[in-house]
């Protein structure tokens, strides 16, 4: 059986991510398919500097490596939240030990990486999730570049996060995407990147999350109860305080209760107050129980959006990011575009999430999505079998 190295982000602290990599097993597992996710642990050689020093010229990496030290800094000033923010990530740590049991050795340095995936995997694959978001080209992992010219190389929805690829990443990303015997991305706006740069069309399938419906979870992910009462669930991971407003708002007019899932991606002080039931004690199983059996969803999650819509539920999304050319609000607006739900998205009425949403329409789409998605996956690997 041709063994598939997967170059995926199992071990982040965001329960979509982590998701997103479990769809991705279990349907190349479903396709017969025997894989191992590849663990990478960066060593510090001269190769690593030299290939570290570009990214140390990008504001873009700078930031998000800065509030993320501002972050953790921050949190330590409250020891209570820092007691329950560290609990979560041990829930987070718990998750792929008990998920990912197809995890490789770790393989220590750039030089061992290459040597040894060369000799252990038939063909390799990357995806989904915002891999190849600009600052994250330096790493030069997830765009399979460590791996042999002659073994072939799968992207499946892999996102670049962004609608546009600024002017000095063009070389690196044109060349390391000529390396691909089957690309497809994740978003519209990954397409016409594709198009631009290589002159290839790609296709455009489902985030890995989407490749099952919510029976297909349902078998993965068991059904119970985190939450006893009837709950709004709050799944906020920007910054926005008029969001946190009109969450508000929807609670005092409705009676419902604010379920809330704190400094995530970002400490922000308002959330020390905000929401009725703070969850930490929880890993991304919880997550899909929790909109499982919400009465409405309230996120400007990508992945808090996808869950809703496998279940059926009443929800709205808000736009974490501004608008403009590198907006990373591209991958919400194809789901919506696709999926014709371009009225959930919040325009200054909280209560509109109270509004039906003719479900049968949505799934005949997500349907056709789907199997065209799969069938690509199928068709991806099968013909780039190197022992066919």
């Amino acid at each position: 059986m041709d063994k598939v190295g997967l170059a995926v982000c199992y071990d982040t602290k965001n329960f979509g991510s982590q998701l997103q990599v479990l769809a991705t097993v279990k349907m190349v597992e479903e396709l017969g398919y025997d894989s191992e996710i590849i663990r990478y642990k960066k060593k510090l050689t001269p190769r690593f500097i030299l290939q570290t020093i570009p990214r140390l010229m990008d504001v873009s990496f700078i930031k998000v490596k800065l509030a993320a030290k501002k972050k953790k800094k921050v949190i330590k000033r409250y020891p209570e939240v820092y007691k329950n923010v560290t609990m979560r990530n041990e829930r987070f740590d718990g998750f792929v030990k008990e998920y990912f049991t197809n995890l490789s050795k770790p393989y220590n340095g750039w030089e061992t990486l290459v040597k040894e995936t060369a000799r252990n995997y038939n063909l390799f694959l990357c995806g989904s999730d915002q891999l190849w978001l600009p600052h994250n080209l330096g790493s030069h992992f997830y765009t399979l570049e460590f791996a042999p010219d002659n073994k072939p190389k799968i992207a499946y929805a892999t996102s670049f996060g962004v609608s546009d690829i600024p002017s000095r990443y063009r070389t690196g990303f044109t060349k390391f995407l000529k390396r691909f015997q089957a690309l497809s991305t994740r978003e519209l706006a990954g397409q016409k990147i594709i198009k631009d740069l290589i002159g290839k069309t790609t296709q455009v399938v489902c985030d890995p999350t989407l490749l099952f419906d919510a029976d297909g979870w349902g078998k993965m992910i068991p059904d119970r109860r985190v939450v006893e009462e009837p709950y709004v669930f709050c799944y906020f991971l920007g910054t926005n305080e008029d969001h946190r407003k009109a969450a508000e708002e929807f609670k005092n007019k409705t009676g419902l209760k604010l379920v809330t899932c704190p400094f995530l991606d970002n400490f922000i002080e308002r959330d020390l107050k905000f929401g009725d039931i703070q969850m930490f004690d929880m890993d991304a199983a919880d997550f899909v129980n929790l909109i499982r059996h919400a009465e409405f969803i309230l996120t400007d999650s990508f992945h808090g959006s996808v869950f809703s819509i496998l279940h059926h539920k009443r929800f709205l999304t808000f736009n974490r990011f501004h608008a403009g050319v590198n907006s990373r609000n591209s991958r919400i607006d194809s789901l919506c575009t696709l999926l014709g739900l371009s009225n959930r998205r919040y325009d200054g009425d909280v209560m509109a999430v109270q509004g039906l949403i003719d479900y049968s329409r949505v799934e005949n789409r997500v349907n056709i999505l789907r199997n065209e998605s799969i069938e690509y996956l199928r068709t991806a690997l099968e013909t780039t079998r190197i022992d066919k």
